[in-house]
């Protein structure tokens, strides 16, 4: 079955995966951070990853890593504006997601440009948010981040996932909203042999018939196992890679464009599509 969401009025398919590459401005971040550079910086950032291949890119500005605090509503605004505005300016066909779980700023974000609304949090921490999306009639990438107790058996975790996933899209799709990817949540309320548990079973998330977005990058479940930095597991980000593709991944959201492309491209090269 073919999977697409509707972008710039257009279809956006995913015959062959594509790359979503972080762009991070919040300061409190667990690898990397442009939020103390200046404009400059930031697009020459911008333009780095564009050449080497992303297909989107997905801006934020309020941390969700484990046990930050969120800062202020007029903080997350100030610090995305500036970088949402002159992205779009200088690139005006770019696919823009942006990273929050706030109704208030996914409004705001779409009237300056914004073409996906990515929300960590899948709508619980904000009842407006899903409101805000069906209206403005953009895609909505809805996660999985609801915490998982501790089980003997881990691989019940992706089914756990599967019916969250499966409940939401419905009641989505009953408030409006078109287009939906859904998005396991890596590291959101799991453990590391929970994660590992889902990336194994990844496949069973077909069924729901939505473009699969996966964020492994650099993540704890590698680093913390392999005893090492964040700065240390690009092998093992994009092993996990080409483990999530051939299990139906269509979005890879990275801090590593090119490491991912060339992941796509083997891939593509000992599969069809």
């Amino acid at each position: 079955m073919e999977k697409y969401v509707r972008v710039h009025h257009q279809l956006l398919d995913f015959s062959r995966p594509r790359v979503m590459a972080i762009i991070n401005l919040s300061a409190d971040s667990f690898y990397t951070s442009c939020a103390d550079w200046d404009e400059n910086r930031l697009l020459s950032y911008v333009e780095g990853v564009m050449q080497s291949g992303a297909d989107m890119l997905d801006i934020g500005a309020c941390s969700t890593r484990p046990h930050s605090l969120p800062v202020a509503v007029e903080e997350e605004w100030r610090c995305l504006s500036r970088g949402l505005d002159a992205i779009r300016h200088h690139w005006h066909e770019a696919i823009i997601s942006v990273d929050t779980f706030r109704a208030a700023i996914a409004h705001k974000a779409i009237e300056h440009g914004a073409d996906i609304i990515n929300d960590v949090y899948g709508g619980d921490a904000d009842s407006n948010m899903w409101d805000v999306v069906a209206q403005k009639e953009v895609p909505y990438v809805l996660t999985h981040a609801q915490s998982v107790e501790p089980i003997k058996n881990c691989d019940v975790v992706t089914h756990r996932v599967l019916h969250f996933l499966c409940e939401r899209i419905n009641m989505l799709y009953q408030r409006g909203v078109k287009d939906v990817i859904i998005d396991p949540g890596f590291g959101f309320g799991k453990s590391v042999e929970q994660n590992y548990a889902l990336l194994r079973q990844l496949h069973v998330l077909d069924v729901l018939h939505a473009p699969l977005l996966v964020g492994l990058s650099r993540k704890s479940m590698f680093y913390k196992p392999l005893n090492k930095s964040p700065k240390e597991v690009l092998p093992a980000t994009v092993a996990a890679h080409m483990l999530a593709l051939q299990q139906g991944a269509n979005i890879l959201r990275v801090h590593d464009v090119d490491a991912a492309q060339q992941a796509i491209t083997v891939f593509l090269k000992t599969h069809k599509l």
